[in-house]
């Protein structure tokens, strides 16, 4: 990547940028995945310790999400082939089998287009980015971390599941929240909402900060 290049970021509640890529598990597209939702990854590279302790964990919680209508879809600028060495060694030295696909990267096509190289951080790696696109092929949510620290996948549930409750029920979710914690509502729109909100039976403590229970 030259120094010229400008870095770009998709930008959320925007169409996530699509693809079409050879992976371990064939040739993948974006629009495979319609329909449900995807979390697609990168990792700076095969055969580095964060990223195996990731790839057992998203590995392990891969049932997780498949029960909660979510793909699993890693990336990293290795060739295919050092894709399944890594996931073949992983499987023999951890006992943990991989079950999603990873894409091949090198050209860093994807990469690019998801804005996963940092030059500051490295030219040809991609840094720990991770997408929530939504059935619709809308991208949710982005999270970055770097190199030297691995990710929360306990995290990634929690957000994918308040991101199902926020579309389902019409609300937003507080710091922290998990299922069984009251949801934020909405705040009105007009002077007179606001004047009837304390009447409306939520937990109201202004008229902008009402909570409910779903």
């Amino acid at each position: 990547m030259s120094e010229s290049t400008v870095q770009t970021l998709p930008r959320l509640n925007e169409p996530a940028p699509a693809f079409k890529a050879r992976t371990t598990h064939g040739e993948k597209s974006l629009a495979d995945y319609k329909g449900k939702w995807l979390i697609l990854f990168s990792h700076p590279a095969d055969f580095t310790p964060v990223c195996t302790t990731e790839f057992i964990a998203f590995a392990k919680a891969a049932d997780t999400f498949k029960a909660m209508n979510c793909e699993l879809l890693g990336l990293s600028i290795d060739s295919l082939f050092s894709h399944l060495a890594w996931t073949r060694n992983i499987e023999e030295k951890f006992g943990v089998k991989i079950p999603f696909p990873i894409i091949e990267d090198i050209k860093m096509e994807v990469a690019s287009a998801y804005g996963m190289v940092h030059p500051g951080a490295a030219d040809t790696q991609a840094v720990r980015a991770t997408f929530f696109i939504d059935p619709n092929g809308i991208l949710r949510a982005m999270v970055y971390y770097p190199m030297s620290n691995g990710r929360s996948i306990p995290e990634f549930i929690r957000l994918l599941t308040a991101l199902q409750t926020s579309d389902k029920h019409g609300v937003a979710t507080p710091e922290g929240w998990t299922p069984g914690c009251e949801v934020i509502v909405p705040p009105p729109k007009t002077d007179a909402d606001a004047a009837k909100r304390a009447s409306e039976g939520y937990k109201t403590v202004d008229w902008y900060f009402s909570t409910k229970t779903l």
